[in-house]
């Protein structure tokens, strides 16, 4: 693990030390059909009080989706998707004016939307600018955030894309670099490109736990680290449970990708992740 690197991120005028203190972004679901049905908000008094809970909670960062990325989930137009996420970010930003908001898209105009006309800060884009072929160009233009996630496909084809060759770390750090050199080459600056390793993306199960198990290998790039493993599929398959019943999993796993180096935890459950951050940086000393 390398100690030597220091991180920061400057959020609507705020920087705020990831090495000193991690963040926790909580998951804001502005649609029917999410895989864990405590997520999902559908009215706008329902978005008004998820984000009053995150905030209230502790979490730093909304992260406010539009268009399910779980396997089987319903196709959503643009325009579909856009009014959801335009109509939760306009709320929120006139609710919470400070808190920062992350977009959980992979299309490039939504995000540019997002970014331009309701004043969001942060990409996030879980096929990593597979999906749109103007993403990444889009991202650099913007010049933002932009949290790159491994996957391969889409969707719908990821979990039939899980063969890989040799140790799953090093692949998917590999079949990273690339698009890092790209968004270098477009212009992104190097302070705003963050790393998604992917769980639950084009991986099994036993791909997902040995991904975690040498986590801190990321931390040999440059760059921040986001760990997504809430209440995902690694949890409840594992135990033969559903996502409802997965909350002790999720904050092992948070607790240990915090221990190994994470900057950046993305959950359902505000309050036990802000307690795993805390419980962690005092071990940590």
């Amino acid at each position: 693990m390398n100690t030597d690197q220091h991180f920061t991120l400057n959020l609507r005028g705020k920087i705020y030390d990831l090495t000193e203190e991690p963040l926790v972004m909580g998951i804001l679901n502005h649609t029917p059909d999410s895989f864990y049905s405590g997520s999902r908000v559908k009215t706008l008094d329902e978005v008004r009080r998820r984000a009053d809970q995150i905030v209230n909670e502790g979490g730093k960062i909304i992260d406010i989706g539009g268009y399910s990325s779980r396997p089987d989930a319903t196709e959503v137009s643009m325009e579909e998707e856009w009014m959801r996420v335009q109509e939760a970010v306009s709320l929120v930003r006139k609710d919470h004016p400070d808190i920062p908001i992350s977009i959980d898209s992979f299309r490039s105009e939504v995000v540019r939307r997002a970014i331009l006309e309701e004043d969001a800060d942060v990409i996030n884009d879980v096929s990593g600018g597979i999906i749109d072929p103007d993403m990444l160009a889009t991202v650099a233009e913007l010049n933002v955030p932009y949290i790159l996630m491994h996957m391969r496909g889409t969707p719908k084809t990821m979990q039939s894309l899980c063969e890989y060759s040799g140790p799953i770390t090093d692949a998917v750090i590999n079949e990273l670099l690339p698009t890092i050199r790209r968004l270098k080459e477009l212009g992104l600056r190097d302070e705003n490109i963050i790393l998604d390793p992917g769980f639950g993306f084009s991986k099994n199960t036993d791909q997902n736990y040995e991904l975690m198990a040498h986590l801190d290998q990321f931390l040999e790039l440059p760059y921040p680290l986001l760990v997504g493993i809430s209440r995902k599929s690694m949890i409840f398959r594992f135990f033969g449970t559903t996502p409802l019943e997965a909350l002790n999993g999720t904050t092992v796993l948070n607790t240990f990708a915090l221990l190994r180096g994470a900057h950046i935890i993305r959950v359902h459950d505000v309050r036990e992740a802000v307690e795993a951050v805390a419980i962690t940086q005092k071990l940590k000393g």
